[in-house]
């Protein structure tokens, strides 16, 4: 009796985490919608600029509540470093690419970074990878070359900025595996920074006087983004990776609606074929690295 009763008002950590998972992927697709939009007007550099100081205006109670000992005391600055900078390109590539190409178009691209974590993961983190995921990781890219077309207009170079900024985030994520001891606020920050210091080289190039509004849009990027991450951040922590990961293919839908929606954009039968290959690919993956570490023993998990 006491368990049943204590069912219905508590909720399992796990649950919690899949919750927060999916809003973190709302948050992202509404983030990705509204710079598709500013980047309309403005220059990425302008963008990245505007965004990022207003975030870090809204991170800075966070960071004084923590103190500069995490900060000070991050491990391994060099790939702290790298981080910051494959996830500065990843951003500043997904604006550029986001400019020229529909918004579920994109995202069918950013989707098919666990396939390229798969396949990296042996070379630069030294993971074993079997038969049934290099499979997945084939089939993926197959996904990948079906959608290398998305849409009537292609061009070339925002594909190119497309595939780059996904393989930056693959690497991101990669980096990220060998940080997990670092504080979410120190990785949002550092992130933050990046960007910031790349919109400050760029945004003299193609500067536009933002209108109020436009102003008001451009700080709540900032804070949408930021929000994201954090959720992501705290997701991860609260469920098994191999349980919410999967969950970012929820962002197609939502980049479908509000590409639709507010861009009047709608993908191409090629779009949603590649996606669908690129989704059951990364499933099989998130499936197979979760049956290796049942059989391998929880000691692994981390």
């Amino acid at each position: 009796m006491n368990e049943s009763a204590a069912t219905p008002t508590t909720m399992s950590p796990t649950r919690l985490g899949v919750l927060i998972m999916l809003l973190a992927m709302f948050l992202f697709s509404l983030n990705d919608a509204m710079g598709k939009w500013l980047v309309a007007t403005y220059s990425v550099g302008q963008v990245l600029m505007l965004r990022s100081g207003v975030a870090l205006v809204i991170l800075l109670p966070f960071l004084w509540r923590a103190g500069l000992r995490p900060i000070l005391s991050a491990d391994r600055p060099w790939l702290q470093f790298a981080r910051v900078v494959f996830s500065t390109a990843e951003v500043f590539c997904f604006y550029w690419a986001v400019y020229f190409l529909p918004l579920a178009d994109v995202m069918t691209y950013w989707l098919a970074a666990p396939i390229y974590v798969a396949a990296l993961s042996p070379f630069l983190l030294g993971e074993k990878v079997g038969r049934i995921r290099w499979a997945a990781i084939a089939l993926g890219f197959i996904g990948v070359l079906i959608a290398l077309a998305p849409s009537g207009e292609v061009n070339p170079l925002a594909i190119l900025f497309a595939i780059i900024g996904t393989l930056a985030f693959a690497v991101m994520i990669i980096t990220g595996r060998s940080l997990r001891g670092t504080p979410d606020t120190t990785l949002v920050l550092f992130q933050i920074l990046g960007a910031l210091l790349a919109g400050i080289v760029l945004a003299p190039f193609g500067w536009v006087t933002p209108t109020l509004p436009d102003f008001l849009l451009l700080g709540a990027l900032g804070v949408v983004a930021m929000l994201a991450h954090i959720c992501v951040n705290r997701a991860v922590k609260l469920a098994d990776a191999a349980t919410v990961a999967p969950l970012q293919y929820t962002l197609l839908p939502w980049a479908i609606f509000l590409g639709w929606l507010c861009f009047d954009d709608l993908p191409r039968p090629l779009t949603l074929i590649g996606a669908a290959i690129i989704i059951a690919s990364g499933f099989v993956i998130y499936w197979r690295e979760n049956r290796v570490k049942s059989l391998a023993g929880m000691g692994e998990i981390s």
